[in-house]
């Protein structure tokens, strides 16, 4: 879905991204979690968040679930639905970093060429890829919701892992043992990179 009206003029406001990140005391930055169903993407962006509201930063998480019962609503699991799930969200990422705010995302999000739509969509530097590396066999253990017996029992079709390919990244910024080292300590590792790119800042 790439229609783009021929009767839209972008409107640029006095109020800029530069300013707002001024007056919040941070750069803004996409923080985009990905990985295996189970692979702790959520629990870890909302660990993340906790950590960076208590430092004053501003923040949003976009959640897979969450989004699904709203702005993509409409969307299946197919190939293509998936890809338009993020699109969607990457366009709105994009918002929120012109906001001011350090966006985080937890999705799946198997394709790489999908994840490299949404870095291409920010500057060099603004699009941060943590990739939640998690076992298979670790997910199935975990499997709170029972997604991964109901998709190799066949119920679920397209189901990444098992009925559909999940594409590891090629060279995220961060790649996070999120199958073995505890939650803080995979906390601690992305408040560091964060700190060490400049996005917030480091301890006095």
């Amino acid at each position: 879905m790439n229609n783009k009206s021929s009767d839209t003029v972008w409107h640029h406001a006095t109020v800029t991204r530069a300013r707002r990140e001024q007056l919040n005391g941070h750069k803004s930055a996409i923080v985009w979690f990905t990985g295996l169903s189970g692979a702790g993407k959520s629990t870890l962006a909302h660990a993340v968040e906790e950590r960076l509201h208590q430092m004053s930063c501003r923040t949003f998480v976009f959640d897979g679930d969450n989004v699904r019962h709203g702005l993509c609503g409409d969307l299946d699991f197919s190939e293509e639905d998936r890809r338009e799930n993020i699109r969607r969200i990457g366009e709105m990422a994009k918002l929120f970093v012109e906001a001011g705010v350090i966006a985080l995302t937890a999705f799946i999000s198997p394709f790489r060429a999908d994840r490299l739509k949404v870095r291409n969509l920010t500057a060099p530097g603004e699009f941060i890829e943590i990739y939640c590396r998690c076992p298979i066999e670790v997910c199935e253990h975990r499997d709170v919701k029972g997604m991964y017996r109901r998709a190799r029992a066949g119920e679920i079709r397209d189901f990444t892992g098992i009925s559909s390919p999940y594409e590891e990244p090629e060279n995220p910024e961060l790649a996070i043992d999120t199958g073995s080292m505890p939650l803080d300590q995979c906390v601690d590792q992305v408040i560091g990179y964060l700190q060490g790119r400049g996005v917030i800042a480091k301890p006095q």
